[in-house]
């Protein structure tokens, strides 16, 4: 039921762990948090949680290493080649990753739900907002979704495009018009760590858009931590597949 892989990929110029739960159903991008690696949603019993829609074979839970997060956390190189990861970790998932999903679902082409906790929040939306021919969902949890403040600096033109809350108030055309398609449900306690108002802010953003979302406060009993994530993940799924 578990399968691990790695290669190297040219766009964020190292190898990438990427790993999938699960033998059938509709493919879920499980981001980590920050700087985690493949199996962290695994050591903190997220997968778990979701266990019987995977044995149902409701769904398949896929989840890679978080490259751009985990440079962001160690403040390597400048603040442009921090942005510049963002963007390119992106279009790992979009071009290398995504493939890889729909070749292990015996598929050509796949509609994917991406979710994920923190900054494995942004990570989702931003997936559904740049690349809404293959996301149909993002399901985000507690999520942070202005991290230019951890850049430390200007993030350049790559952060601006890997950013939704950045890109999204200038975008036209076909681009907007297939994201409000999908949908973007926006999920956060309001206990130790948590900060609703960062829900509310993208909300406004997508909203003032016509994109299709929701913002689900939790009470203050909520906090910013693996208990919480692993009560909504499932919640959620088993709305959305």
């Amino acid at each position: 039921m578990k399968h691990a892989t790695r290669w190297y990929s040219t766009r964020v110029a190292q190898d990438v762990s990427v790993v999938r739960w699960g033998h059938y159903g509709k493919p879920v991008l499980l981001f980590p948090t920050a700087g985690g690696d493949a199996e962290e949603v695994e050591r903190f019993h997220m997968i778990g949680a979701v266990q019987p829609l995977i044995d149902a074979g409701r769904i398949k839970v896929y989840s890679c290493d978080s490259v751009a997060g985990q440079v962001m956390v160690a403040g390597e190189g400048s603040s442009r080649y921090r942005g510049r990861m963002q963007n390119r970790f992106h279009e790992f998932v979009r071009h290398e990753l995504v493939p890889a999903i729909a070749a292990d679902c015996g598929q050509q082409s796949v509609e994917v739900v991406a979710t994920g906790a923190s900054i494995g929040a942004f990570h989702s939306l931003a997936m559904v907002c740049r690349y809404p021919e293959v996301f149909s969902h993002a399901l985000c949890m507690s999520g942070t979704y202005d991290v230019s403040r951890f850049l430390k600096g200007d993030g350049g033109e790559d952060f601006h495009y890997a950013s939704p809350i950045h890109f999204l108030p200038q975008l036209q055309g076909e681009a907007l018009e297939a994201i409000r398609k999908r949908f973007i449900l926006l999920a956060s306690g309001q206990g130790r760590a948590e900060d609703i108002g960062e829900s509310w802010r993208m909300a406004d953003v997508l909203g003032s858009r016509g994109i299709p979302n929701r913002v689900d406060p939790w009470g203050a009993e909520w906090h910013h931590d693996w208990p919480t994530w692993r009560t909504m993940l499932p919640l959620y799924l088993n709305e959305f597949v």
